[in-house]
């Protein structure tokens, strides 16, 4: 058995499941005194008739629709509650969801263990390479490594070139940020003449982990571990040192799955909606959706951890995607739409293309494409956060399937 970092992995199932029972009766203590929307949303239920872990599936699952409709009538849409401290941070993710840093710890989103997890150190200069501004990640990642012991190099996703001489200079060990990004910084070194040696490790995030990508780290002798968070839940889950073993579900949590479109658990092996509950007091999130699919393949691991497993990113229980670690909703397909004269049917189309995410904003359109290509690229640029290909066809060119958001690519776990 590994060492781990909170002795709490590696406690018995019954042990851990009284715990979390616990902590959801004082959660939804908590959100019933306190929260305008739970107030309301609780009023039918007492927290001390939640006696197992199973009874949270008698409350309804939070979409993450629901929270962008929730938040259009205040910047945190009720859910907030009124007797706790306010968090440090808050933040503005595509979608376009406002969402605060929990309140609680030096490492609020609780990514610790997935780093202590693949390896990182006190020893480990990191380049965290997610951004850090607007969105959160940067700030999520950077809390769990200070908190091993590690030195970061606060990265983001600069010019590739400063990158690669950062890298050198800084003997960078060790990566952080979204799959295919590293591999760009390493292809760019190796074109300059400059290869980067150093690294020896990397916790990837964003997206999943496409078999290309993977072969071409595995061949620098790079070893990549995933892991599994949001912005609004922090960390879901996590690769050990056994990375077909696939995604340990984190502590401090309650990870549920359940059949797309309904608040229904579904049995062990079955595909379906990963749904969420935490325990931060100042932004209860309960039952919440997040739109991923996955499946439960187990309990416990060789790595000594008891809680169950994930098989990994399945794909979308709607159309949402995310591509280079941003979302895309269709309502953001909608709203390039209604910024642009004459558009009939558009549809962003998403696909790798050797081993990187690639997107493609396509639009019916009478008119001739003139100088419409380069201006919608800015309003899909602005919209989305990530600059896609633009491409006008003639009208009746796309199918009639009602996608808005066709993701192409395939899951690599």
């Amino acid at each position: 058995m590994n060492s781990v970092f909170d002795t709490r992995e590696i406690e018995p199932a019954e042990s851990r499941s009284r715990n979390l029972v616990a902590a959801l009766r004082r959660q939804l203590t908590n959100a019933k005194d306190n929260s305008p929307y739970w107030s309301e949303i609780l009023a039918g239920f007492e927290p001390d008739d939640f006696v197992t872990i199973e009874d949270i599936a008698r409350l309804p699952v939070l979409r993450k629709s629901d929270l962008i409709d929730l938040q259009t009538k205040g910047h945190l849409g009720g859910l907030a509650t009124e007797k706790n401290t306010a968090p440090k941070r808050i933040f503005f993710s595509p979608g376009p969801l406002v969402e605060p840093e929990p309140v609680a710890g030096s490492d609020p989103w609780r990514m610790t263990p997935a780093l202590f997890a693949a390896g990182f150190g006190p020893d480990d200069i990191v380049a965290n390479c997610f951004s850090y501004h607007i969105t959160p990640a940067g700030v999520m990642f950077d809390a769990a490594a200070q908190k091993i012991g590690c030195t970061v190099f606060p990265a983001g996703v600069q010019n590739v070139d400063m990158l690669v001489d950062a890298f050198h200079r800084l003997e960078i060990s060790a990566y952080v940020g979204t799959p295919d990004f590293l591999k760009i910084i390493l292809e760019k070194a190796d074109a300059l003449g400059r290869p980067i040696t150093t690294i020896q490790k990397a916790m990837v995030s964003g997206g999943p982990l496409f078999p290309d990508a993977k072969s071409f780290y595995e061949d620098r002798n790079i070893v990549v571990r995933q892991s599994y968070g949001t912005a609004e839940l922090g960390l879901i889950a996590f690769e050990t040192d056994v990375a077909a073993e696939g995604l340990v579900i984190a502590e401090d949590c309650i990870v549920e799955i359940v059949r797309p479109g309904s608040d229904e658990p579904v049995g062990d092996g079955e595909i379906g909606e990963v749904v969420v509950t935490t325990f931060d007091p100042f932004y209860p999130l309960i039952r919440l959706g997040t739109g991923d699919l996955s499946t439960v393949i187990g309990e416990g691991s060789s790595s000594g951890r008891t809680n169950r497993r994930l098989k990994g990113w399945l794909g979308r229980a709607d159309q949402t995607a995310k591509v280079k670690g941003m979302f895309i909703h269709p309502r953001q397909v909608e709203n390039v739409v209604k910024k642009i004269p004459g558009v009939l049917k558009a549809r962003i189309q998403i696909e790798t293309q050797d081993g990187r995410d690639k997107m493609t904003f396509l639009c019916e359109h009478e008119g001739p494409p003139g100088h419409l290509i380069s201006e919608i690229s800015e309003i899909v640029k602005a919209e989305c956060r990530i600059r896609g290909e633009v491409v006008i066809v003639a009208p009746s060119s796309l199918p009639n399937d009602g996608k808005v958001i066709d993701d192409k690519r395939v899951a690599g776990i």
